[in-house]
């Protein structure tokens, strides 16, 4: 039986095994065989025998014992041998093994043999598997090879010459010489080698690029040849003159126009040959396109080009291939800012994307079908978006509605259609909404007392008719409290009048209290609606004192503090219950957050169900604060006197019992420092030092970009000797445009009052990338314990 019968038989054995353990037998005995045939020295079926055991390897056994079998057959003067030890040395060996270090000599040895198959064996290998020491010693024998005569021996080395500038990127500027000339020869094969050798070196040291700027009319002479050529059955591939060697050229000449006018210019008529002579058909000619766009895009090219590559995009998004539709968005998706009305064009094609059956199209789809709504189509596009919302899967009804809510802020033709797009919106997908959606709509609600009477007729039907959307029921509770007054006269002009009892809206508020739908938070603003009713209507009055009276027992303390208070206020203070209970004033919108404090002194929005008292030991302690920092600073005997605290009076108006009752104070600004900017995410610290141990520290993020940052997360550490508790984050989506922020509380027990350091961990996805960083903080602001704050980017 000949040695490769037997290598086929063992193939053969080993695959008609059974079962795993029948495998395993056979393979030990085929190994102790190729054991006992390496011991027997030069027996001449070393080869064969080695051969086999790269199959087992293969099958993910351990043939580390045949390492040393590979670097005696590579210094064998045999072709046979020497090809099998090469073979198993790509295999089996890497630059972690010490075994790789003794082929160097045999690899340098046979770079000088006269036969080119020999020559061959020793490029494939160092281009594999060489490690940097290796690259080091034989970097020269292959620059020598670059100038060599022989095509097929200069294509290999090439490629080696690559790996070899991954590996040292200091001996790049050995290749440039040879590489530059390369460019000269006919073989595509070399061309091929030399184009990926040039865009390397770019890569890796852009002080070459004006060095090989000066072959980009080389570089587009040899692309129109490939495009004008005549069919060459050699390098065809489905009509296409190698696409392989245009798209790495298409690629070059990206990197190399760049920011270049120039180099640009030279360019620009290329690329609109390829773009209208290229055959879309094929897969083929839809990679060459593709590359052809992106260079467009990449470089200075002129306005009518850009045009044309748009247009090719929008031929891409009609193909079958659901590849090229969502490869030909997400380049879309890149431009749609600075083309947005060549973009526009296609807008009904990437609206019926929205109805494809994959999720990644769709998702893709979404993402440029928001970026394209403007002041103009808003109401065509809002439709489409509407109805993909009512029908897109569950895990895209989350950045639906963000992107709806967006548009809908920035470009409403009326209050009147906003409100109404985001009652839709709470109707159809109120569970998936992001907290802040409340606030937002009660505040644009309020700034609209033309529509109160339309509004709460609106958000009454819809209450009545579905109470599982936790956030449409939220904003009805409120409207219902507030306007309830409005709600029973019945007369709204904009919508059909429904005649309204005080039992009826009652009814309709303790349905929500008794839901087991219900969270407490939406409980929170029932009871609240409900109390605030006791100042709208005249004959219920005592069913609404009884229904909160109820709550002052319930399980949940949120909800029977708030029924506690308003029993009080009930029996101690009735005298001032209109006064508290009256209608809140017209709320500005002064930050996308909408932030409750304001030095100004203007009235903010609240919590819609409940505000909070000020806590008055707020006011001395950043007095304290500054005698901790002065006493880092001080040596001196004469302590140091705090600034007394500013007397703050409170603003007299029709409502001052109510200020009076909540202390009238408002929070000194806490300070604030930026942390982390990068990518159009912006991460902010503020320090609150509760106790002389105890710091409370809010991270806030914000996203000044044009699309959402989704997947937020933030990881903390500190010192060991620093107790942590990270609280849990208010979302993990971040609007676009700053029009929201994710904020995130953590505690900190300093019993030792270390220097406090804090190391972040900020990891996120945008358009589609994963991002993640660290950020060390060094010190931080307001603390007694740090001189000042520093922040060092990892």
């Amino acid at each position: 039986m000949t040695p490769s019968v037997r290598l086929q038989e063992m193939i053969r054995v080993i695959r008609s095994a059974r079962t795993q353990g029948e495998e395993r037998g056979i393979i030990q005995r085929e190994c102790a065989d190729i054991r006992a045939q390496f011991r027997q020295g030069d027996n001449g079926e070393r080869s064969h025998s080695l051969a086999k055991l790269l199959y087992v390897h293969m099958l993910g056994y351990p043939a580390h014992f045949g390492q040393m079998e590979c670097v005696r057959l590579i210094a064998s003067p045999k072709y046979n041998e020497k090809r099998m030890g090469y073979l198993g040395a790509m295999m089996l060996l890497d630059e972690k093994q010490d075994a790789s270090l003794l082929i160097t000599n045999s690899i340098k040895n046979d770079l000088s043999h006269s036969s080119q198959y020999v020559q061959s064996l020793a490029l494939c290998t160092l281009a594999c598997m060489g490690s940097a020491e290796m690259c080091r010693d034989l970097a020269p024998e292959i620059e020598r090879l670059l100038r060599a005569s022989n095509s097929y021996i200069k294509k290999k080395a090439t490629l080696c010459a690559v790996h070899i500038i991954r590996k040292v990127p200091e001996l790049a500027e050995l290749f440039i010489p040879a590489a530059r000339s390369l460019l000269s020869e006919k073989n595509h094969g070399v061309l091929h080698g030399a184009v990926v050798l040039i865009t390397e070196l770019c890569a890796r040291n852009p002080d070459t690029l004006d060095q090989f700027r000066k072959a980009v009319p080389e570089l587009v002479q040899i692309m129109k040849g490939l495009v004008t050529s005549s069919y060459s059955p050699e390098h065809n591939v489905a009509g296409i003159s190698d696409p392989f060697l245009q798209v790495r050229i298409l690629r070059l000449l990206r990197i190399l126009g760049h920011n270049n006018d120039t180099a640009s210019d030279a360019m620009n008529d290329l690329l609109a040959q390829v773009a209208t002579n290229t055959d879309s058909s094929k897969t083929a000619g839809s990679a060459v396109l593709y590359e052809t766009v992106l260079t467009i895009m990449d470089i200075n090219s002129e306005s009518g080009l850009r045009v044309l590559a748009v247009n090719i995009l929008g031929r891409f998004l009609l193909n079958n291939d659901r590849n090229i539709r969502y490869i030909s968005m997400t380049s879309l998706q890149k431009i749609v800012q600075t083309d947005h009305n060549a973009v526009q064009r296609h807008r009904g094609t990437i609206v019926d994307c929205l109805k494809d059956q994959d999720t990644s199209v769709k998702r893709r789809a979404l993402d440029l079908s928001l970026a394209l709504v403007s002041a103009v189509n808003i109401r065509s596009m809002m439709k489409e978006l509407l109805i993909f919302l009512s029908t897109c899967p569950l895990e895209l009804r989350s950045q639906t509605a963000s992107g709806i809510f967006n548009a809908a802020e920035r470009y409403s033709p009326s209050k009147r259609w906003h409100i109404d797009t985001i009652l839709h919106v709470l109707t159809t997908a109120g569970g998936d909404v992001r907290d802040e959606t409340v606030p937002n709509l009660i505040q644009l609600i309020t700034t609209a007392s033309e529509l109160h009477c339309y509004t709460v007729h609106k958000l009454y039907r819809a209450l009545v008719k579905d109470i599982s959307q936790q956030s449409l029921v939220q904003v009805a509770c409120w409207c219902i409290g507030e306007y309830g007054d409005l709600l029973l006269k019945g007369e709204c002009e904009e919508i059909e009048p429904v005649q309204v009892t005080e039992d009826d809206a009652l009814e309709a508020l303790e349905t929500v209290l008794q839901s087991h739908m219900s969270s407490p938070a939406t409980r929170g603003f029932a009871l609240t609606a409900t109390m605030k009713l006791s100042t709208r209507i005249t004959d219920n009055v005592d069913r609404i004192r009884s229904i909160v009276s109820i709550y002052g027992s319930c399980i949940d303390l949120e909800l029977q503090q708030r029924a506690v208070e308003y029993n009080a206020l009930f029996k101690k203070y009735d005298h001032m219950r209109a006064a508290v209970l009256e209608r809140m004033p017209v709320m500005d919108k002064n930050s996308p957050g909408h932030t409750n404090g304001d030095a100004s002194g203007e009235i903010k929005e609240p919590d819609p169900s409940k505000p909070k008292p000020i806590e008055a030991g707020l006011l001395s302690e950043p007095a304290s604060q500054v005698c901790d920092l002065l006493d880092l600073l001080g040596g001196t005997d004469t302590p140091l006197q705090p600034k007394p605290a500013p007397t703050i009076t409170p603003t007299t108006t029709s409502s001052a019992d109510l200020l009076d009752l909540l202390g009238g104070l408002e929070p000194i600004p806490v300070p604030t420092v930026t942390v982390y900017e990068k990518n159009g995410l912006s991460l902010k610290t503020q320090c609150d030092k509760q106790t002389e141990t105890d710091v409370t520290v809010t991270l806030i993020a914000s996203n000044s970009t044009q699309s959402d940052i989704s997947n937020f997360t933030l990881q903390a550490a500190v010192p060991k000797s620093v107790q942590l508790q990270m609280k849990a984050p208010s979302g993990n989506v971040i609007p676009a445009h700053g029009l929201g922020q994710v904020t995130q509380t953590v505690l900190l027990n300093n019993p030792n009052k270390v220097s406090l350091k804090m190391r972040l961990r900020v990891s996120y996805s945008h358009q589609g990338a994963v991002h993640q960083d660290t950020v060390q903080i060094d010190s931080f602001p307001s603390l007694g314990w740090n001189c000042q704050p520093s922040i060092n980017p990892l």
